[in-house]
């Protein structure tokens, strides 16, 4: 498989599956000898954020960090899969236009799902009050008004995730078959 470097944002509520859709496609791609690297909002937040709280001024900051190296690997010929809630979407359109291949990806769940599935327990700790400025709880997520694709995981198998990304990356022409 030949690639062009090109930035996919995964965008969603907390447990809709941006992590599991990522990791999977990545699995994928680079068993195909595409070279590609993963930003994962949490793992982001431990090594290169550490320190930013939770107010809209920190989670912009946070994204922009983030969307800095993914313009970075994507200028330089590789694929970036960003698995990150980016709950505003005024940051996900200014960091769109910035790096320019960018394909944002809509992990859509509805909340009750995410909720179901809350594998860390943080819907929990959320709704006790433990947790404060939780989005989708007490903090807003503004759903892209018009994603370059859409996964419903509540829907959707994650096979058929997986193609619908595939697909729009083959059509866009940042992977080709060799």
């Amino acid at each position: 498989m030949q690639h062009r470097g090109v930035t996919v944002w995964f965008t969603g509520l907390s447990g809709a599956g941006k992590t599991t859709i990522s990791h999977a496609l990545a699995d994928k791609l680079r068993s195909q000898g595409c070279k590609l690297e993963i930003l994962d909002g949490d793992i982001v937040r431990e090594n290169l954020t550490k320190g930013l709280g939770f107010s809209k001024e920190d989670r912009d900051t946070n994204i922009r960090r983030i969307g800095f190296v993914a313009h970075l690997l994507t200028r330089n010929g590789v694929i970036v899969f960003v698995s990150a809630i980016s709950p505003y979407r005024a940051i996900r359109e200014e960091l769109k236009e910035k790096i320019g291949d960018f394909v944002e990806v809509f992990v859509n769940a509805p909340l009750a799902v995410c909720e179901d599935r809350d594998v860390k327990g943080l819907y929990k700790k959320a709704r006790s009050g433990e947790i404060a400025q939780f989005t989708g709880i007490s903090d807003p997520y503004e759903a892209p008004e018009n994603p370059t694709v859409e996964c419903r995981t509540d829907l959707e198998t994650l096979e058929e995730s997986m193609a619908k990304v595939m697909k729009t990356l083959e059509e866009l022409g940042y992977l080709t078959a060799e």
